[in-house]
């Protein structure tokens, strides 16, 4: 069996597809990946070994901008790419983790008569897969509550695939990676793969009273390293760090995060107290935020929004949420996150093309 997977943008559209790549290859499918050349996915996908096509690809705005005239000939032209990498390649299904580049492959698709099975990380879907969602056959989605805002029939629940490689870290490793002891505690902070500009600001201003409780180590994405911290003992700084990552979390004790899905399931698996600082409604469609709130609902995570945080005493509010981290693995231990790469396997399956 052939299967296309698409998705990008972010390494929340990505790395969901990687957790899937084990289990597909156990069922018997030969994996192709349609991205396009310049986005994350390129060089996250590439390396796990799979063949990869890019095409173009055009962001779908909700405002009126220009840039829209000219996305619209990125859109067809990436259509008109994807018809001939699926001609090509003869797949029985193709799925989609979401982003822009995935909505040529899944309209191509359809063109083709190939059945597609999409996934919706966040409670609400994303404008990407609003427009794929008409011509898939099935939709799986992460959190339960997105169920209301999805077609019935065809939309089953399956949670979200966490990378198996992310649940065999080694803390030592980690420790020793990130140049720390061990005889402090470990805050990690994670800005996306974008990084946050709001987060390493805080985090930043206020860097002497968190070293006195926590080694600190800071993912602060492209571009945004501090040349004045380098040597700052207990403090690390990387633009974005990919095969250690799995060792740097396993290490971690208290984890800071924005609210993508992908990040906070990640979170969940790996039973780590957290604050989850999700993207501000000035700066998205408020999805992270309904995405944090769910978890803090469950007693999985605290959450604070970007503009009651700027008034907060940032290492006061973190020891006190450290403070509480028994009960809030003990919240997270009652999740079971092991089986959703399996339940998302056969649901493809069950669309594959005879």
């Amino acid at each position: 069996m052939k299967i296309v997977m698409t998705g990008g943008g972010t390494s929340g559209h990505v790395t969901p597809n990687i957790a899937l790549f084990k289990p597909l290859k156990e069922a018997g499918f030969e994996i192709s990946y349609i991205g396009t050349r310049e986005g994350i996915e390129h060089d996250l996908v590439t390396r796990e070994g799979i063949d990869y096509y890019p095409i173009k690809a055009g962001k779908l705005r909700r405002y009126i901008d220009m840039q829209n005239v000219k996305d619209v000939s990125k859109i067809c032209t990436g259509y008109a790419q994807a018809l001939k990498v699926l001609r090509a390649v003869k797949p029985d299904v193709v799925f989609s983790k979401g982003g822009f580049v995935s909505c040529p492959v899944i309209w191509a698709a359809k063109t083709l008569g190939i059945p597609s099975v999409i996934h919706e990380s966040d409670i609400t879907p994303g404008l990407a897969n609003k427009l794929s969602a008409p011509f898939a056959k099935k939709i799986c989605y992460a959190f339960p509550e997105t169920k209301a805002h999805l077609p019935e029939g065809k939309s089953i629940y399956t949670g979200l695939p966490v990378r198996e490689e992310l649940l065999s870290g080694d803390r030592q490793k980690g420790l020793e990676f990130m140049g720390f002891d061990g005889n402090k505690p470990v805050l990690l902070l994670m800005g996306g793969s974008l990084g946050s500009k709001f987060l390493n600001d805080k985090l930043r201003a206020e860097i002497d009273d968190l070293l006195q409780k926590f080694d600190v180590c800071h993912l602060c994405g492209k571009g945004n390293t501090d040349s004045e911290l380098f040597n700052r003992r207990g403090y690390c700084q990387f633009e974005y760090v990919n095969e250690e990552l799995c060792d740097v979390m396993a290490a971690s004790d208290f984890i800071i995060s924005r609210g993508g899905a992908t990040a906070i399931f990640e979170i969940l698996a790996l039973v780590k107290p957290s604050l989850i600082v999700p993207l501000s409604k000035k700066a998205s469609r408020g999805d992270q935020i309904e995405n944090a709130k769910s978890f803090k609902a469950q007693g999985l995570c605290d959450y604070m929004e970007e503009e009651e945080l700027e008034r907060k005493d940032f290492s006061e509010l973190i020891d006190s949420i450290y403070e509480k981290r028994a009960v809030i693995a003990e919240n997270q231990n009652r999740k079971d996150t092991s089986k959703s790469a399996s339940a998302i396997v056969n649901v493809i399956l069950s669309v594959v093309k005879r």
